[in-house]
């Protein structure tokens, strides 16, 4: 079967798909928002209750004993409803304001992850086991999709080397690739050919030991939404968004670089890396810019998202045109 592309052509993409439908069609609205979010920060209140109480949005427990992170950015955080109702989510739906609705009743709970490859010891772990690995951190990170909007996110996890120095993988791992729930009828999206699935995503293993690197399952203080990634995901910051695999059920220690989906989907169009790079253009669309979401212009996208002192090490002597 072929794969159907949906990926349109930049001048065919309408600001309203960058920008969420109220924000784009009520301007102010956003920028009252924008106010609120600063006076939380002002009145130390919590920013995920102030921009968005509970009773509006799909709420997730609260996580208790988070540790804030210095790796954290100091920019201003999207307001919660933002990023719980834009979201891209194809397991669910290509539409970005269809996941939220669409996965309510997704289940996260029991919820196991297989680890295995080349690890000394192959297993199966209960979700809240590894949860329980490291204490949580908050870490405001940039998140940057390869269409060009970006958004500023308080995630909650640590650091995915944590997980991966307690698996013990062996000396011949290069990779580590991670796969996401295959389940045709929770996820209606996977009823379609849009992608290969399920989802694979991977990184190099010592992209993955990165500090960056986060095992990540919640957000603004709580649970992860389901449209976001619940139960576990990762966050790779300096990376385009569609590497930050969701609903992990599978993590896989191999010597081969995995062949991760968007790149079997479009080979020329998403590589293996994928770093945030405005030098490296997409064959159709420029990456120089970006729309923060909300926000009606564009500011220039940083190299590797901002975070090149952390990660530029890593791709020493590597022409990051071809390896994109």
């Amino acid at each position: 079967t072929g794969v159907l592309m949906l990926i349109k052509k930049a001048e065919d993409i309408r600001s309203s798909e960058i920008t969420p439908k109220s924000l784009y069609l009520n301007r102010r609205k956003f920028l009252a928002g924008a106010a609120i979010a600063g006076a939380a920060a002002a009145t130390g209140l919590g920013l995920r209750e102030i921009v968005s109480p509970s009773a509006t949005v799909l709420a997730g427990n609260k996580i208790d004993g988070i540790k804030k992170s210095p790796l954290s950015t100091t920019e201003t955080v999207t307001p919660y409803k933002d990023v719980t109702n834009y979201n891209n989510y194809y397991e669910f739906s290509t539409e970005k304001d269809e996941p939220a609705k669409l996965a309510q009743k997704f289940r996260t709970r029991p919820w196991k992850v297989k680890i295995d490859g080349l690890v000394d010891k192959k297993q199966e772990l209960d979700v809240d086991t590894i949860l329980k690995m490291a204490p949580p951190e908050e870490r405001i990170y940039r998140h940057r999709c390869v269409e060009g909007w970006s958004i500023v996110v308080p995630w909650v996890g640590f650091s995915l080397s944590e997980l991966i120095k307690r698996v013990n993988p062996t000396s011949k791992a290069k990779f580590v690739e991670f796969s996401t729930l295959l389940d045709l009828a929770q996820m209606p999206g996977q009823q379609r050919n849009v992608l290969q699935w399920p989802y694979v995503e991977g990184l190099r293993m010592d992209e993955a030991m990165n500090p960056l690197a986060l095992l990540c399952f919640g957000m603004y203080g709580e649970e992860l939404p389901n449209q976001d990634g619940a139960p576990l995901r990762i966050i790779v910051p300096w990376k385009y968004g569609f590497k930050s695999a969701k609903a992990i059920v599978r993590i896989r220690f191999t010597d081969k670089q995995p062949i991760n989906s968007w790149n079997i989907s479009a080979p020329m169009e998403y590589g293996f890396y994928s770093n945030v790079n405005p030098n490296v253009d997409h064959p159709r669309w420029s990456q120089a810019k970006e729309r923060r979401l909300g926000d009606f212009s564009k500011r220039p996208t940083l190299m590797f998202n901002g975070y090149a002192d952390q990660v530029s090490s890593l791709y020493s002597g590597m022409d990051l045109k071809k390896n994109f």
